[in-house]
């Protein structure tokens, strides 16, 4: 898949994710690959944003191919699986990036 049809997942599955508790988080998710990109997800006061750039004061950043992006947004790869087998890396807070991946679960 192309890395605006990952941004369009992306977006697709925000529509459907209650962020109401959430104050702040801001999640850079750089895709590798043949079709990678980078893009990041805003959480601020509740509500979703999700741009195609760099995020220079985030919270934590993940490194994941395309395909496993996708599963893990899609419930097929689990979070925690993901890092332990080194199919994500986390930059920054990992806690972060754990709220970040609960919240796609919902």
């Amino acid at each position: 898949m192309t890395f605006d049809g990952i941004l369009a997942e992306v977006r697709k599955k925000a529509e459907s994710i209650d962020a109401s508790g959430v104050d702040f988080l801001a999640v850079q998710v750089n895709i590798t690959g043949e079709n990678g990109g980078v893009f990041y997800v805003e959480i601020k006061n509740g509500k979703i944003s999700i741009e195609p750039y760099p995020y220079n004061d985030r919270s934590c950043e993940i490194t994941i191919s395309g395909d496993n992006f996708l599963k893990l947004i899609n419930g097929k790869l689990d979070a925690v699986a993901a890092f332990t087998l080194g199919k994500l890396k986390v930059g920054g807070d990992v806690g972060k990036a754990l709220e970040f991946s609960k919240l796609l679960k919902k």
